[in-house]
C-alpha cells in the first residue's frame, strides 16, 4: 500500500503531530514501509503454528504461596464511612 501527502497529512492531524513539508516525503516511504510489510505477514500461512505465550521455553520461577502481610482490615474498616458484612459501600455511579 502507497501512501500519498494527503494521507500523511491527515494521519499527522489525527495523530496531533506536526510535520515539516520538507519530511513527508520521508514520512511517506517510511509508512509505505511498513505497511507493505504488514501485508507480507498477512501472507504468510500461520494455520500449523501453534500459538505460543512466550518466545523462549522457559519455566517460571515460584515461589511457596505464603502471607507476608498483616491483615489490617478491621484498622482500615473502622475509619470507613461506610461498611457491611465487610465490605465496602459506596455510592451508585452507574444509573
Amino acid at each position: 500500500m502507497t501512501l500519498d501527502k494527503n494521507t500523511i497529512e491527515k494521519i499527522a492531524y489525527l495523530s496531533r503531530l506536526q510535520i515539516d513539508d520538507r519530511d513527508i516525503p520521508r514520512y511517506t516511504q517510511n509508512l509505505s514501509d511498513i505497511l507493505e510489510f504488514v501485508g507480507q505477514m498477512n501472507d504468510v500461512d500461520t494455520n500449523n503454528v501453534i500459538p505460543m505465550a512466550h518466545p523462549l521455553a522457559v519455566t517460571q520461577r515460584l515461589r511457596d504461596d505464603q502471607v507476608t502481610e498483616v491483615n489490617h482490615r478491621d484498622k482500615f474498616q473502622a475509619i470507613a464511612p461506610q461498611i457491611e458484612s465487610g465490605l465496602y459501600l459506596v455510592p451508585k455511579v452507574i444509573e
